[in-house]
């Protein structure tokens, strides 16, 4: 029974493998999220959980999620929204280059922007532009791209 129940675990994983790097990118992506919600409404308080748990679920991915695990790691242990802010532009780079791995799938209505004053991109799911580098002050600064 045993050894049944461990061959079914890895065909099922062989058979999956590619769904869970995708289901991965998704999960990683709502933390992203959490963590640009938190930075364009100039919170600091719910960076440092949304980016452990991002750096956890980047972790579970394997190989494919270290460059995400390490800046979200990065982003967790920032002292301040400043730092935060920071550190953001290298995890989106990371979650980015994930996402156009994965050709972009299963991310619904997630959205590329760019910010030109501190030339740094974001994701995010709201239709207006709302910027997590400079929060309310310049919530407008930045346009949407292609992904």
């Amino acid at each position: 029974m045993k050894n049944f129940l461990f061959c079914a675990l890895v065909i099922a994983v062989a058979a999956g493998g590619t769904m869970l790097a995708a289901d991965g990118i998704k999960e990683v992506v709502e933390s992203y999220l959490e963590i640009q919600a938190q930075l364009a409404s100039d919170k600091f308080e719910g960076v440092k959980p949304a980016a452990t748990a991002l750096a956890a679920r980047a972790d579970a991915m394997g190989e494919a999620g270290a460059p995400i695990a390490k800046a979200a790691k990065t982003v967790a242990a920032s002292a301040d929204l400043k730092a935060a802010r920071d550190n953001f532009g290298p995890l989106t780079d990371a979650v980015v280059a994930a996402a156009k791995a994965d050709g972009w799938k299963d991310l619904g209505d997630v959205k590329l922007a760019y910010c030109p004053m501190v030339k740094q991109s974001w994701l995010q799911k709201e239709a207006t532009i709302r910027n997590p580098y400079y929060g309310t002050a310049m919530s407008a600064c930045g346009e949407f791209k292609k992904p």
